[in-house]
């Protein structure tokens, strides 16, 4: 099954589907760009280049899940938690469009669905689980480890389950030798190993940043702001002196 790779290549999806996601994300992408202005600070707009940077380097560099069988950061976690749900969509998106007209890395045909499964299902499915896990882990670096580390998990895994509603309405012949369930499970399977080795690259990242600056980690200036508004029952963290 070597199509099945969330960087989709020209030909993996018929064009109806690949012109009807790549509307969407063209929407979508609009919708991200009117929401992250409001976050744009002195402070949020350099991350936003230096993550799209990070991710952008380490996406040329797999690392071994099985043999025979390698993957890659995709950043959708590691974005969501440095620089916010709508600019990190932002971000992803920006980096698969360069991959995809510079380095043929993912087809041009194929840039909408990409876009939907990397940039915006991977990001969004992340920020969920971060905006939940933050609230009932502790503010430490052991914390927001887990936190990096389980969001990256579940951001490849829902991304590679998006491919496979994508190849259910519109796949062609490359795969049609496998039913669909063999395409999920493969799917899952292999993107659950992919997500443990980014959970792994995210945690470190993050978790480094975030004891030397942490006003630059989005999810936690966010966290605090939210409870700014009600009283604190836990340590904040200090932007001064790290995790707390």
């Amino acid at each position: 099954m070597q199509e099945l790779a969330l960087h989709i290549q020209n030909g993996v999806l018929d064009a109806p589907v690949s012109v009807a996601y790549l509307v969407l994300a063209a929407i979508a992408f609009a919708f991200c760009v009117v929401r992250g202005r409001r976050d744009l600070d002195d402070r949020l707009a350099p991350m936003a280049g230096l993550v799209a940077a990070f991710i952008f380097a380490v996406q040329m560099l797999n690392f071994p899940v099985l043999p025979g069988v390698s993957g890659h950061l995709l950043g959708g976690a590691l974005a969501a938690l440095l620089v916010g749900p709508w600019v990190g969509a932002l971000c992803v998106s920006v980096v698969l469009v360069v991959q995809a007209l510079v380095f043929a890395d993912g087809g041009i045909t194929a840039l909408g669905p990409n876009i939907v499964n990397m940039a915006l299902v991977g990001t969004a499915a992340a920020y969920a689980l971060i905006a939940l896990l933050l609230r009932v882990l502790p503010r430490t670096p052991t914390g927001l480890a887990i936190t990096a580390f389980a969001a990256s998990v579940v951001s490849v895994v829902a991304a590679s389950l998006s491919f496979v509603v994508q190849y259910a309405l519109g796949g062609t012949t490359k795969l049609a030798t496998y039913g669909l369930g063999d395409i999920a499970a493969a799917m899952a399977g292999t993107h659950t190993l992919i997500g443990i080795g980014e959970g792994l690259i995210a945690a470190t990242t993050v978790v480094t940043v975030a004891k030397t600056r942490p006003d630059l980690v989005y999810a936690l200036r966010g966290l605090r702001r939210a409870q700014a508004a009600k009283p604190a029952t836990t340590p904040s963290v200090s932007t001064a002196g790290g995790v707390a």
